[in-house]
């Protein structure tokens, strides 16, 4: 199975379609996680309806590649539907699927179907998205993503390029997210009172909607007269919203955030005009289902359990320093790609179109 069939129809894939995988890596160069007993695997999306979870599709099913012992492959779209998220859990467990890696998109709405699967007997692993429960009880493991080391990452960025403090404008995702809950807490263990947040607490509310954000950017320009610097935890939501402070004869600030390449592409054609624009990104984190894919693979085939259960993005583009990276721009390819990721640009570029 190809996963560019995931481009423009991701529901095709809602009910599992399968493809092996047993030829796609060899004894050789088998890694430590891949056992000796044969599995099947299913990876299960609450929502797999835009770029990043492409790409995540794509790099979680390499990552099944690597092991010779995993003879299916199973993907599964839950369309932002809850109900239909659970019932592709629960399809997948009776159909006997070995390994369900899920990222739960409905929280908490999904845990009743882990722990009905794991009591059947599934590995079964949760990861980036807090479900509830425990590990042992109602699934095997959680592989979760530490964003308070992201916003040490921020924080520390920050506190480099602003020492004397700074007025900090925060935009995340949906209300109460932990996410933008854990990367504030990892930004104030750096920077304390004199690093000033102009938005309401803890963070301003967009949605990751790139309508939203510049309604919610477009506000708080008007607002506040000295933005020194935005934080956002989805990067390429912005690129829309940004020329926004041409409209108000302002540069744009320096930007703290996720990579992506519209957005690596629009810092490349727009900061000559904008003295202020500096920008730090970290991974975006599509590597994160690698490691989950890892804990449930060894799990079910008896192979060696990695030794982390956390993922952690690393920095990856500072226009400053350079390092890690200088900002990246593949203006060859589609601007929602992610070049931090594992998959290859040109990959990411077959799978989302233009």
């Amino acid at each position: 199975m190809e996963l560019n069939l995931l481009k423009g129809g991701v529901a095709a894939l809602a009910l599992g379609a399968a493809c092996s995988l047993g030829t796609a890596a060899s004894a050789q160069d088998t890694p430590s996680w891949c056992g000796p007993e044969e599995a099947t695997l299913a990876l299960l999306d609450g929502f797999g309806g835009n770029s990043w979870r492409i790409v995540t599709a794509e790099a979680g099913r390499q990552e099944a590649a690597r092991c010779p012992r995993i003879t299916e492959y199973f993907y599964a779209d839950g369309q932002g539907d809850t109900q239909r998220a659970i019932s592709d859990i629960n399809s997948m467990a009776a159909r006997g699927v070995d390994a369900l890696v899920v990222f739960g998109d409905a929280g908490p709405a999904v845990l009743p179907a882990l722990t009905n699967a794991y009591r059947s007997g599934a590995v079964v692993v949760p990861y980036r998205v807090l479900v509830g429960g425990e590990a042992g009880t109602n699934y095997t493991r959680f592989v979760g993503a530490s964003f308070v080391d992201d916003g040490i990452s921020w924080g520390n960025f920050i506190a480099e390029q602003f020492p004397d403090g700074a007025n900090i404008l925060f935009l995340s995702g949906p209300a109460g997210n932990s996410q933008g809950l854990e990367e504030l807490e990892g930004m104030r263990q750096v920077l304390d009172d004199s690093y000033v947040f102009l938005n309401p607490e803890p963070f301003a509310v967009t949605n990751w909607d790139p309508s939203l954000t510049q309604q919610v950017l477009s506000a708080a320009i008007a607002q506040h007269d000295d933005i020194d610097i935005i934080v956002s935890d989805f990067g390429p939501s912005l690129v829309g919203a940004l020329p926004v402070f041409e409209n108000f004869d302002r540069s744009i600030p320096t930007l703290v955030t996720s990579d992506g390449n519209s957005l690596g592409c629009f810092w490349t054609e727009n900061h000559e005009n904008n003295p202020d624009f500096d920008l730090f990104t970290i991974e975006t984190g599509t590597d994160n289902v690698r490691l989950a894919v890892q804990w449930a693979i060894a799990e079910a085939t008896g192979g060696e359990a990695p030794e982390a259960e956390v993922f952690i993005s690393s920095p990856f583009e500072n226009s400053v320093t350079g390092d890690p990276n200088a900002v990246q721009c593949r203006d060859d390819l589609p601007g929602a790609i992610y070049l931090s990721s594992g998959v290859s640009g040109d990959r990411q570029a077959e799978l989302v179109g233009n």
